[in-house]
């Protein structure tokens, strides 16, 4: 009587479940780099992701009769969506855009951001009920929860949308910390003109 086949049944599904998670987090975060402009690094994840895409496609289509490899590479690529997304979520590469409109005074928050080093532009204009003010801020991902408290603590009931931007030049920012420096010396982005 033959013994269960370990190998193929549990190690290998094993490996092309984790193999997934990286090729698709790779993949992920690649094409978010694309979509924020910063291209230097989208190469060497590309070249990673195929690598792994191929070994592991490999070894599926060796076992076409295994349906734990299935379920294997099926799983590791939702797996490896979320996980992709978790980490782009940490690293928060980009800029965003923080639209604010109010028909009160806001001073007390423009000094915050001030006070905070973020810079602010006030514009007035017409809204459906009458003068309205319009406040920008391009604020770093990164320093998105540290702005958004600040709003939250001075002007609660204010509306405001947020939306990603692709780059900016020149402009008022908190100052970067060190681990990120380390990482724009080695890969700089790409300003937009």
């Amino acid at each position: 009587m033959n013994g269960f086949d370990y190998y193929n049944w549990l190690i290998l599904p094993l490996i092309i479940f984790f193999s997934r998670i990286c090729d698709v987090t790779l993949g992920t975060l690649r094409h978010v780099l694309m979509a924020r402009g910063n291209t230097r690094l989208v190469p060497v994840l590309g070249f990673f992701e195929v690598l792994i895409w191929i070994v592991v496609v490999s070894q599926v289509m060796k076992q076409l009769n295994n349906v734990a490899c299935y379920i294997a590479w099926a799983g590791g690529f939702a797996t490896g969506s979320y996980v992709g997304l978790l980490i782009e979520e940490k690293l928060a590469f980009g800029m965003q855009l923080i639209r604010m409109i109010t028909n009160r005074d806001c001073t007390a928050l423009l000094n915050a951001m001030q006070k905070a080093n973020h810079g602010t532009t006030l514009l007035n204009a017409q809204g459906a009920k009458g003068p309205v003010q319009i406040i920008l801020i391009v604020v770093k991902r990164k320093n998105l929860e540290e702005v958004t408290a600040l709003i939250e603590k001075h002007e609660p009931d204010i509306f405001y949308s947020i939306e990603d931007i692709r780059g900016v030049s020149k402009g008022v920012f908190t100052k970067t910390n060190a681990e990120m420096s380390v990482l724009r010396k080695m890969f700089p982005t790409r300003k937009a003109k």
